[in-house]
C-alpha cells in the first residue's frame, strides 16, 4: 500500500469528475457527504436491465466510473465544497491481466480479487491510497509493488501532482 496527498485538489477533481480520466475502473463504493452523507455501492443490479443491456453487461458486477460520475457530480457541484468524500475504485479485470503481463507478476488473474484505489477527501486534503485483494495468502509483494509503481505512471502521465506520504 502507498498513500499520495494530491497536491492540486481543484486540478484532481476535474479530472475525476469532468473528464474520462478514471472512467475505466471501477467503482466498488462511493459516498459524498454535504448536508447528508450520500452512500452508493457499485454492484449492478442486473435485474434493472433489459435482456440486450444484460447482455451488454455480461459478466460485470460493478459499474464503469463513466456510468456514476454524473450522479457524484451532481452531488459535488455547487458554491460549498462537500465537508468529505470517499470513493474506492477498482482496475478493470482487463487491465488486471495488462498489468500482470507488463509487470511480470507470477500471479494468475483469477487470484486477483481486487487492485484498488481509494481516493478521500478529509479536512480540506485530498488523498489516494492503493490497495490490493487476493484469493490466495502470499507473501510475495510483487503485485503490490506493480500496482503502486502503476497508479504513480498515470498519475504523472495524467499530470496529476503528488507527494508519497
Amino acid at each position: 500500500m502507498i498513500a499520495l496527498k494530491i497536491a492540486d485538489v481543484g486540478d484532481f477533481m476535474k479530472k475525476l469528475l469532468l473528464s474520462d480520466v478514471f472512467d475505466h475502473f471501477l467503482l466498488l463504493e462511493g459516498s459524498v457527504t454535504t448536508f447528508n452523507t450520500f452512500q452508493i455501492d457499485g454492484f449492478l443490479q442486473k435485474s434493472y436491465y433489459n435482456a440486450e443491456e444484460q447482455e451488454q453487461i455480461g459478466e460485470r458486477t460493478l459499474s464503469y466510473w463513466a456510468e456514476v460520475r454524473p450522479f457524484f457530480l451532481s452531488l459535488i457541484r455547487g458554491k460549498r465544497t462537500p465537508l468529505s468524500f470517499r470513493f474506492s475504485l477498482q482496475l478493470s479485470p482487463a487491465n488486471v491481466e495488462r498489468l500482470l503481463q507488463q509487470s511480470g507478476v507470477g500471479i494468475p488473474a483469477e487470484q486477483v480479487r481486487a487492485l484498488v484505489l481509494n481516493v478521500v477527501y478529509e479536512h480540506r486534503v485530498l488523498s489516494c491510497t492503493t490497495g490490493t485483494s487476493l484469493t490466495v495468502f502470499t507473501l510475495d509483494k510483487k503485485l503490490d509493488h506493480a500496482w503502486e509503481d502503476m497508479v504513480q505512471r498515470f498519475f504523472h502521465q495524467q499530470k496529476i501532482p503528488f507527494e508519497v506520504l
